[in-house]
């Protein structure tokens, strides 16, 4: 009888935990294994890059991916687990429900800002968490050049100063004067509950990120939360009122809503606890992937971020010890020692860092190569060649 491997989710960690399942598989012919991974669409969306324009073109097809390395895709959306039945209860893009029973199912359902955590921040604020959202974004920005010039029409409130909030702040002085003139009058302003610039950042980091502010005119309110956001901008818990046309969320993120229907232990952001293969605890036939898992990536106490650079790795281990656990093959725990860290700084260039102590280590125009380099080649997806992708997908092969 044919096993059954169910991946949810078609984000960095769910392609590569297909591929790479696909991978142990074709190299054990004998055994009858089946991967199926279930997701509104076949494509990945370069979700690091939606702080750019043109957001719509920031994806990738997998379906003739898919096709070359025989994993079978259906477009829907998982709606419920049955961990007791081993089963997923899933919608087709029709509307119509469906039910699929897994031997080993992998999630890799991906994360979402939580805009309900702040009053009117639903309604009111912008976010670029996922591609329709960030579409918005883009539209919005664009048609303010249809209104009268004002204060708050070139003013711009940017929630949270991580790495999304950093990235699209300093984005935002180049896109609004395309937008509005090279001369037009513009304020960016990132709202950030820590004590200065980039608080959760190494000072080496810290430094850059506050020079590259200054030049580029994004400013910093320090030591301030959002109390609420309206139709006319920002109020700060202080009193402090913002006036903005424009305000943009990117904090609060959490884990798909999915987890909370697996009974395991959970981190703040909703993760589940895996152990070293990556199973959620508990749950021998169920993986975690990406940012559903908080997962050790070492001996020295740290975890997985929920960025593509640990999805991309997690999901390789995922896949494979997925596979592995029904091919009677020994799993790879898990471990991704090295990190590194390249934060877009608009036109000012960027900043690269390594270790987990983020030492500065290129910045400006050289630090602009290395992120170019990375997340408009190196993240998207191998080309529809079986060899070649079965190759990057080997969770022990470096990843150029």
């Amino acid at each position: 009888m044919r096993k059954q491997i169910v991946i949810v989710g078609a984000g960095f960690s769910g392609m590569w935990a297909a591929l790479s399942a696909a991978r142990l598989a074709d190299k054990n012919q004998h055994q009858a294994v089946d991967i199926t991974l279930i997701a509104p669409q076949p494509e990945l969306r370069i979700r690091p890059r939606f702080y750019e324009k043109a957001v719509r073109t920031l994806t990738a097809p997998l379906q003739p991916l898919f096709d070359a390395t025989g994993i079978r895709f259906l477009r829907g959306t998982v709606k419920k687990i049955t961990a007791s039945l081993q089963e997923v209860s899933w919608q087709d893009d029709k509307g119509e429900a469906h039910r699929l029973r897994y031997d080993r199912l992998i999630m890799a359902s991906g994360s979402h800002v939580n805009r309900s955590m702040v009053s009117g921040a639903e309604k009111y604020a912008f976010d670029l968490d996922q591609l329709e959202s960030a579409e918005v974004l883009e539209q919005h920005l664009t048609s303010l050049a249809q209104q009268p010039e004002s204060e708050a029409r070139n003013t711009v409130v940017v929630c949270g100063g991580g790495f999304t909030g950093i990235e699209m702040a300093t984005e935002l002085p180049a896109r609004l004067r395309e937008i509005f003139g090279e001369n037009a009058q513009t304020k960016i302003i990132v709202v950030e509950r820590g004590p200065q610039p980039g608080s959760r950042f190494s000072e080496a980091l810290r430094d850059v990120i506050t020079q590259a502010s200054a030049e580029l005119g994004v400013e910093w309110r320090v030591n301030a939360e959002v109390e609420s956001v309206d139709a006319s901008g920002v109020t700060l818990k202080d009193g402090q009122v913002i006036t903005a046309q424009t305000v943009i969320w990117t904090v609060g993120v959490q884990a798909n809503d999915l987890t909370q229907q697996i009974d395991a232990p959970r981190d703040r952001q909703g993760r589940l606890q895996v152990n070293e293969q990556l199973q959620v605890v508990g749950f021998d036939d169920i993986y975690a992937t990406g940012d559903v898992a908080r997962a050790a990536t070492d001996g020295r106490g740290n975890y997985a971020l929920m960025t593509c650079q640990h999805a991309i790795l997690l999901g390789k281990f995922a896949g494979n010890n997925a596979a592995a656990s029904l091919l009677n093959v020994e799993p790879l725990p898990y471990r991704q020692e090295n990190y590194v860290t390249c934060l877009d700084l608009g036109a000012w260039g960027a900043v690269y860092t390594e270790g987990w102590d983020q030492q500065v280590k290129a910045t400006r125009a050289e630090a602009k190569k290395i992120k170019q380099s990375i997340t408009r080649e190196l993240i998207y997806p191998p080309k529809a060649d079986k060899i070649a992708a079965f190759e990057i997908a080997d969770p022990l092969a470096p990843f150029v």
